[in-house]
């Protein structure tokens, strides 16, 4: 996808970090801005702030995890602009802690933001997409899901979130290969963000009454705190991310990273499999970090 004014972008979690930037960077380019978000305050706020400089935009509130709303979204967006060019799969939430003590109401709710947001997404857009190619012979799109480098990698105490992330990829990367297959118009990137300061550890913000919380666990407050302090003293911003995705876009380009220094890490895990060997240690470069998480569970 090569050109970017007047056509048609659809974000979700567009009211804050990365789908905030992307719809920053789509209105400076000159698209039309669908933004979903179920921050109605925050999507209200970044609506205004986008219209004020020109920007045509419909905002809805969209829980991504129910398809009937994601289907809303896309009609509203074809009835106000007539097509969809771009699409940011971009919702997500984060949930901690040991793996055996997370709640069936935590994995249905990560699990149904990060990856069925994500299939709904996927199944309804691409699927509307194609029907806009059969009538614009210069049609091109392209389809950017949100993973994380959590979906190639499997850091303790993020389990349910690792999950997410590593379907996501699987998704994105089977994506890529049925659009080539066909020969479709339509071009399709995976986002694996490393530590970026997005609002991401604070998800429970936005948990819905609909999934239960519980009283957090040792290994869940250890989670939540090394979670916070990574991701806000992260030194690569959302807008910087949000500029490499659209350069990416234009080039073609699937796979988006962050934090390209950690894919030695990526490539450890691969041997580990290719060579049959066990999982390696994570915290092989900083042990303290390990010992500092074992402390926390234990006190």
């Amino acid at each position: 996808m090569k050109v970017f004014k007047d056509r048609v972008a659809v974000i979700t979690g567009g009211a804050s970090g990365f789908g905030r930037e992307f719809a920053i960077i789509g209105a400076r380019l000159g698209m039309k801005l669908v933004l979903a978000d179920v921050q109605q305050d925050a999507l209200d706020k970044t609506k205004a702030e986008l219209e004020a400089q020109g920007a045509q935009v419909l905002a809805m509130r969209c829980d991504v995890r129910h398809a009937e709303e994601v289907q809303a979204l896309a009609d509203a967006a074809m009835e106000k602009f007539g097509a969809v060019h771009l699409v940011f799969n971009n919702a997500g939430v984060g949930s901690g802690g040991l793996i055996w003590e997370n709640t069936q109401a935590d994995w249905d709710w990560v699990i149904g933001v990060n990856l069925w947001g994500v299939i709904h997404g996927v199944r309804i857009f691409t699927n509307l997409m194609l029907e806009c190619a059969k009538k614009d012979p210069q049609f091109e799109g392209h389809i950017v899901n949100t993973a994380s480098m959590a979906g190639l990698l499997n850091a303790p105490t993020m389990g349910v979130y690792n999950v997410s992330k590593h379907a996501v990829v699987s998704l994105s990367e089977s994506l890529y290969q049925d659009l080539k297959l066909v020969e479709a118009p339509i071009g399709a990137s995976v986002l694996c963000p490393y530590f970026v300061p997005t609002g991401i550890s604070q998800s429970h913000r936005n948990r819905p009454e609909d999934v239960p919380g519980s009283a957090p666990t040792a290994s869940q407050r250890a989670a939540q705190a090394m979670s916070d302090k990574a991701v806000n003293s992260g030194k690569v911003t959302a807008e910087e991310v949000a500029e490499n995705t659209f350069k990416a876009i234009a080039d073609e380009q699937f796979y988006i990273f962050s934090h390209p220094g950690a894919l030695g890490n990526v490539q450890e895990r691969m041997e580990d499999i290719v060579l049959q060997r066990n999982p390696g240690d994570p915290y092989k470069a900083a042990p303290h970090i390990r010992d500092m998480l074992r402390a926390k569970l234990k006190a």
